[in-house]
């Protein structure tokens, strides 16, 4: 019994003393995790559509994700932690999971995306102008076998978890090894779909850039913390991120240029437009009062026409402009002394037409 303390003792003798820089390392990882998913959460919420992102991403990265949870909680490392937190104060046991606790938020976070994913694969619902969506929308009965099979396969890892922690304990790190080989081979895969999908649509979608650009650096700088806290031992732990951090760094590269491609393209459509010539149609889209010559009248200045126009209501911009011309017209008429150029005149009636014309 003496012995077996004695060994618990030097096992957990390193977490009763926790390297500083190595916590603060952590925890920045850790809160970083968390806000480097928040924008892919947000755009794929705000664009109302999934747009551009792959399904078999979403699939071989939520199967990759959990693996890699399941091989932490069952790595020799972190059992030896989970053990000692009997033995340890609060902050110590704390600090001695934060590895645990790192790929369980990973794990959270791209299940998220899994379920933002299904809400919203459909283009239909898009709160974005259908100009600027890409290819087709997934079927429905993809986005179903994507969900199912992410949830059969967190069921089995479950299960088997369960199984060698209870009857097979002593084979508990071989499975740990095969969570974790399970996950590199599904993190090597996981970008490949998504790559595809960005160069076939030539734009990102749906697809944060943000969240890349903290990720890929954050991913090397997840593997050296895993490194450092499990050892060469542990590479089925942290080989999985550092190969996700490149695969990523790919995703990142054409994204950004096909982004700047198309912001060129838009600026170069923009000043064209500027410069270019003024078409027929735009200029001539605003009406413009007619003007014609003629000697003085009353109300030139203002550019209203003469007395007895055809249609005043085409020169009138006000209701107070048309009134006068109509006023002005009634005093023209007023003051006319021939007859025939009065509106209705039918000549002089003081002369005889018909005598006249029979001298």
């Amino acid at each position: 019994m003496d012995i077996a303390q004695s060994l618990r003792h030097a096992e957990c003798d390193p977490l009763r003393t926790p390297r500083y820089l190595e916590l603060v390392v952590s925890i920045l990882i850790l809160v970083g995790l968390l806000i480097s998913y928040l924008p892919q959460h947000y755009r794929i919420i705000s664009r109302g559509t999934a747009e551009g992102i792959s399904p078999y991403f979403v699939l071989l990265g939520t199967t990759s994700a959990t693996s890699g949870f399941g091989n932490i909680l069952t790595a020799a490392k972190s059992r030896e932690a989970i053990g000692c937190c009997k033995e340890l104060e609060t902050f110590q046991c704390a600090a001695g999971l934060l590895g645990v606790a790192q790929l369980g938020m990973q794990w959270v976070c791209f299940a998220l995306i899994l379920v933002l994913f299904l809400i919203f694969f459909r283009y239909r619902d898009a709160n974005i102008p259908s100009e600027e969506l890409g290819g087709e929308s997934p079927k429905w009965q993809t986005a179903v076998g994507v969900g199912l099979a992410c949830v059969i396969h967190g069921l089995v890892v479950v299960i088997l978890t369960g199984v060698f922690t209870i009857a097979l304990p002593r084979h508990l790190t071989t499975w740990a090894n095969f969570l974790g080989v399970m996950a590199a081979a599904l993190a090597a895969v996981q970008y490949f779909p998504q790559i595809w999908t960005t160069y076939r649509l030539k734009h990102v979608g749906s697809l944060s850039i943000p969240m890349m650009c903290i990720q890929t650096p954050g991913g090397f700088l997840f593997a050296a913390s895993l490194y450092a806290r499990l050892g060469p031992e542990g590479w089925s732990t942290w080989a999985i991120y550092l190969l996700t951090a490149l695969m990523q760094g790919c995703v990142l590269f054409l994204g950004v240029y096909y982004e700047l491609a198309a912001r060129r393209e838009s600026q170069q459509s923009s000043n064209h437009g500027v410069d270019g010539p003024r078409s027929s149609l735009s200029s001539s889209a605003t009406p413009r009062r007619p003007s014609a010559p003629r000697t003085y009248s009353e109300g030139w200045e203002r550019g209203l026409p003469g007395p007895f126009t055809g249609h005043p209501e085409l020169y009138a911009e006000t209701e107070d402009d048309l009134d006068d011309i109509r006023e002005r017209e009634e005093r023209a008429i007023a003051r006319e002394n021939q007859p025939l150029l009065r509106p209705g005149g039918i000549g002089n009636p003081r002369k005889n037409y018909r005598t006249s014309k029979g001298r």
